[in-house]
């Protein structure tokens, strides 16, 4: 009350400012007395009764609001948590439905993948075995048949078999060839599809694990902090939708390219065995040719054999024929002789004696006879010499023959078609 005489006034409980007193302007004031009155001293104790009263029940509202506050941020929280639990739970479950899902499709991914390889590894195979023994076998044979001689080098339908051989190889390779480029290429999409789908599964099974870890947490663990940054604390700009999308859209790539690797092994099942019957076909074929040729080789080699035999035979007695002829001219020089001797000794009859009787006729005409006879020998003998020296020239030729036939009959019978047999289609 003493203050108040000098127009001070100030909060009950408030620290009097100096530097505010300083600033204000002091008014005088005449000086009261030192003691108060009674009225003042009632009125002071009921406003200090008042408003003791208002700070109290001011002080049980803020209590009871304080309380429901408390009670209802607690419900609340409790309910956000149990239903962020419940949230994060059902994610997971979505989350882990959709990891089996990818799960499911990268094992078949992975068992096609297995049998591809094992398709693969066929055509490699079998690429391999026309290349390094069919086709060399036929290129080797129709090196070795260029090695027949004489007459027997001759283009025939064995030459042309082997060449259709080849040529059935060639593009059996080219269509194996350009079946195992589209298998790598299906592998290949195949490995990309799963690559993505572990880089899928990879981050689903992170997503897994922080979420369990979300839910392991209490609001106890002294691992928790409270973040007091300026950024957005949720940067998730991927709608749930789009995530959905997402993960169909590898669930259905995976299926589509599973769906798709499918008909190329029926494809290359299709095509080996095509290349096989093929390949087999122009086989039986080539061998039929070599057997049918080689017959007619032996057929020709026997007859010639035959021919041979007859003309050793012919020659030996075509040389007895010589030597026969040879002693009736011997034996004709004798009677010529002595034809001649008698027609000269009756040459030397005297007068009326030199008479053409009938011995005289008789050894004239034996002469001419002997004479003719003579040349008649001598020109069968001279036949008799040169049919020998053709048939010894034809035995000669026809020795030539069997021996050109004897190497063919090596060269297809023995070389190339036990080459052949070492040859082996299969369906790999």
């Amino acid at each position: 009350m003493g203050e108040e005489q000098f127009g001070v006034r100030h909060v009950i409980g408030a620290p009097i400012s100096t530097t505010r007193l300083s600033e204000q302007a002091i008014v005088c004031m005449p000086p009261r007395s030192a003691k108060f009155t009674l009225a003042e001293w009632k009125l002071s104790n009921d406003m200090r009764s008042r408003n003791t009263e208002d700070q109290q029940q001011l002080a049980d509202r803020i209590l009871k609001e304080s309380e429901r506050i408390r009670d209802e941020t607690g419900e609340r929280a409790s309910i956000m948590k149990a239903t962020s639990d419940r949230r994060i739970e059902e994610r997971l479950g979505d989350v882990e439905f959709n990891k089996k899902e990818l799960q499911l499709q990268r094992k078949e991914i992975c068992l096609e993948l297995e049998a591809l390889g094992v398709y693969k590894t066929r055509l490699q195979d079998c690429l391999a075995s026309l290349q390094s023994n069919a086709l060399t076998i036929c290129r080797k044979c129709l090196m070795l048949r260029d090695g027949r001689i004489g007459i027997d080098l001759v283009v025939d339908e064995v030459e042309h078999a082997l060449q259709q051989e080849i040529t059935t190889i060639l593009g059996g390779q080219s269509l194996l060839k350009r079946a195992l480029e589209q298998l790598n290429e299906q592998m290949r999409r195949l490995r990309a599809t799963r690559y993505l789908l572990d880089r899928d599964l990879q981050y689903k099974q992170a997503a897994i694990d922080l979420d369990k870890g979300s839910l392991s947490l209490k609001p106890t663990d002294l691992c928790l902090s409270v973040y007091e940054g300026y950024a957005n604390l949720d940067p998730a700009n991927i709608s749930a939708d789009e995530y959905n999308a997402y993960s169909a859209k590898n669930v259905q790539q995976a299926a589509r390219e599973v769906t798709s690797a499918r008909p190329i092994r029926v494809f290359i099942d299709v095509l080996l065995k095509q290349v096989i019957d093929d390949l087999w076909c122009s086989f039986n074929k080539c061998n039929h040719e070599f057997n049918e040729r080689i017959e007619d080789t032996k057929r020709t080699k026997a007859k010639l054999e035959d021919m041979h035999r007859e003309t050793t035979q012919k020659i030996a007695d075509m040389m007895n024929n010589i030597l026969q002829l040879q002693k009736a001219l011997c034996d004709k020089e004798g009677n010529t002789a002595l034809a001649h001797t008698r027609l000269g000794r009756r040459a030397q009859r005297i007068g009326a004696e030199l008479v053409r009787d009938p011995p005289g006729q008789s050894l004239y005409y034996e002469c001419e006879m002997l004479r003719q006879s003579t040349e008649q020998l001598q020109q069968m003998l001279h036949e008799a010499n040169a049919s020998l020296r053709y048939l010894l020239q034809t035995q000669i030729q026809l020795e030539e023959d069997i021996n050109v036939k004897m190497n063919t009959l090596k060269i297809d019978e023995v070389d190339c078609m036990t080459l052949r047999t070492t040859m082996d289609y299969h369906a790999y």
